[in-house]
């Protein structure tokens, strides 16, 4: 666990310009950025939600994709720290009239912001974009390619409960081939040094998973033997491209989540997913809302992630 540290200063320098990808982080980077965000959790929970060492910067939220828990805790989290937040709505844009992502990153660095928060459906499009402007860029999400600050979250909710992620064996399960989140938290979780699984039906594991986990299996029974978290995924119909399963009903009973099959894990395994959930289709309710469950935690542990990532990025050069 972290000390309780608060300010900026206490911290070495954050070298990276951009969070682009997990990949892009050493291994001290990625425990920094954890450090400073079990920082600002008090933060977050004192009565005056403020440290305002982002005050005069502007964080604009790009975002191609609705999401309002990804969005949401980054507009909090900037405002927590001081900054001036712009949330551009695409949909009433002149993106929606034909506008190129490039012309878009033009507009936006015209009116020199400090950093810009960047959700698209295209895997590749938030690097693009960091390349046309001359601010720091932070991904939160690009297709199916990777989430970085949803993985950092999940690490701090495992470290915070575990009181430690290394040795650690994690399972992460369902639709691992669309899941930006699954990319993003075996990157991050291979650098520290945790055991990975991945369990999924054969058409929803991608090409050279095992590349990225420890250990790959189809079977949830078999894959949850002794874990010490397990993090369910959403099945995410928008990104299938085709590659479903026959019927929800037939996921359920063979990848939902439910008490027969937790009882595989640890005793005292934790149980996570990153939202939105589909209730009755990767996790039963009674799993979601029940002790094991520690679902609420991720999200109070975004907002501090996502404090921290801004800081780190911006508050070095704060004048």
């Amino acid at each position: 666990m972290a000390e309780d540290r608060t300010h900026t200063g206490d911290f070495p320098p954050f070298r990276q310009r951009h969070l682009i990808s997990i990949a892009d982080l050493k291994q001290h980077e990625i425990i920094d950025l954890l450090d400073r965000a079990e920082a600002m959790v008090p933060v977050s929970r004192q009565e005056r939600k403020s440290h305002p060492t982002l005050t005069g910067k502007t964080q604009v939220n790009l975002f191609f994709e609705p999401s309002t828990r990804t969005q949401g805790s980054f507009e909090i989290a900037g405002k927590r720290l001081g900054a001036q937040v712009m949330n551009m709505s695409v949909k009433t844009s002149s993106v929606s009239k034909g506008e190129t992502l490039i012309d878009t990153a033009a507009t936006l660095n015209a009116m020199r912001p400090d950093v810009i928060v960047v959700r698209h459906s295209a895997a590749g499009a938030v690097e693009l974009l960091s390349q046309k402007v001359g601010c720091s860029v932070v991904n939160a999400g690009d297709g199916a390619h990777e989430h970085p600050t949803q993985a950092l979250l999940d690490a701090l909710t495992i470290r915070r409960h575990k009181g430690r992620i290394s040795g650690l064996t994690v399972a992460i399960c369902g639709d691992i081939a669309n899941s930006r989140v699954a990319r993003s938290n075996l990157l991050l979780l291979g650098a520290l040094h945790v055991r990975t699984r991945v369990i999924a039906p054969r058409n929803l594991l991608p090409a050279g998973i095992e590349n990225l986990a420890t250990e790959v299996f189809t079977d949830m029974h078999e894959g949850l033997k002794d874990v010490d978290v397990v993090m369910m995924l959403r099945l995410q119909h928008e990104r299938a491209n085709g590659r479903m399963i026959p019927s929800v009903r037939e996921y359920y009973r063979f990848y939902g989540l439910d008490a027969d099959k937790l009882g595989r894990a640890r005793p005292d395994a934790i149980v996570m997913h990153p939202g939105p959930m589909n209730r009755g289709v990767e996790i039963d309710p009674a799993i979601a809302d029940g002790p094991a469950s520690v679902i609420t935690d991720q999200v109070e542990m975004g907002v501090a992630v996502r404090m921290a990532v801004l800081d780190a990025l911006l508050a070095g050069d704060a004048a």
